[in-house]
């Protein structure tokens, strides 16, 4: 119960945080990425204000354990593959076309209208495709 707790609170202020630094406006996301025309820098400020202070979480996380227990996850393998560089392609596609991403998409599901919706039953879509797709690309070319 506890743990729920966290969770729905946590869950909350991460959709606050995405609705008030303007993540579920889709122009906003798309002028950000607009770098040769109408440029709107300010998503640079959402995005210090979550690389500054995880930089210093993953640092807390190396001499602590959870408050609720079990264990913080392992730091991501920094080497390049193909999944990652696939995936991130895919999001960015994804991110510049709809200009959403998966976190706003459920954050705007309320009141973003039709377009969310089809975002997210694409998204879903892929998301169930992947690892089908992820099986078909290792019989081809397997990874290294």
């Amino acid at each position: 119960m506890k743990r729920d707790l966290f969770a729905l609170l946590a869950g909350a202020l991460f959709g606050a945080g995405l609705f008030i630094s303007g993540m579920t406006e889709t122009d906003k996301v798309q002028g950000w990425l607009d770098v040769f025309g109408q440029w709107d820098p300010t998503l640079a400020f959402v995005m210090g204000g979550a690389i500054i202070p995880m930089f210093f979480a993953w640092r807390y996380t190396e001499r602590h354990r959870p408050v609720l227990g079990g264990s913080f996850p392992a730091r991501p393998d920094p080497k390049l593959g193909r999944n990652l560089i696939l995936g991130s392609t895919l999001f960015g596609m994804g991110w510049g076309l709809a200009g959403l991403c998966p976190g706003p998409a459920v954050a705007s599901l309320s009141y973003g209208g039709w377009p969310v919706w089809i975002f997210m039953a694409a998204m879903l879509t892929g998301m169930i495709a992947t690892p089908r797709v992820r099986e078909s690309l290792d019989r081809m070319v397997p990874a290294e």
